[in-house]
């Protein structure tokens, strides 16, 4: 056997304060959501076990650090959004993407009700960042056309805008 498996050394249980050093060091690294920082820490936990009297409170412990400012589910949320909408996505995928991350329906709501102008914005972006001209309106080009729709409405964008940005009818912006 060229490769020997080598056990992988045993992780000591957590407790209370390597639960928040943990804790500390990922919303150090990550922007996240108080929902998001209680799934990794319950993760945690269930890979390593408990050591504590108490059972772990990833509520408690979210909560805290949402108080001290270490986690900002609207700031987050404006955040993703900006960046999803930068990178072409409609706000169905955005509105999706928040709900993942367990962002309050309030906040969704805010963040993902976009102007018209912002819509198709985002939808150039994606048939630019995708490299789609308008599709000739001939046979050989209706497949294509159908295949361009059908990734534009999983991007999240509307019918209308969709079909308008894969026929040509509105001409997207230079830059």
């Amino acid at each position: 056997m060229p490769y020997a498996s080598r056990a992988k050394p045993a992780s000591r249980p957590l407790d209370p304060a390597s639960l928040r050093a943990l804790a500390l060091n990922y919303v150090g690294r990550y922007a996240t959501t108080k929902h998001k920082l209680e799934k990794y820490l319950n993760r945690k936990v269930q890979e390593r076990s408990w050591d504590g009297d108490v059972p772990a409170d990833f509520v408690k412990l979210a909560e805290e650090f949402s108080e001290l400012g270490y986690v900002n589910d609207e700031s987050f949320a404006q955040s993703r959004t900006s960046s999803l909408l930068r990178r072409g996505y409609g706000a169905a995928r955005v509105r999706a993407d928040l709900q993942i991350a367990g962002i309050a329906r309030e906040c969704i709501a805010e963040h993902t009700t976009l102007d018209p102008d912002v819509r198709l914005k985002a939808a150039h972006a994606f048939a630019r960042r995708k490299r789609w001209r308008a599709f000739a309106n001939d046979d050989a080009g209706k497949k294509s056309r159908n295949r361009a729709l059908t990734a534009m409405l999983r991007a999240g964008h509307d019918y209308e805008t969709s079909r308008r940005i894969i026929e040509g009818l509105d001409a997207p912006d230079e830059g």
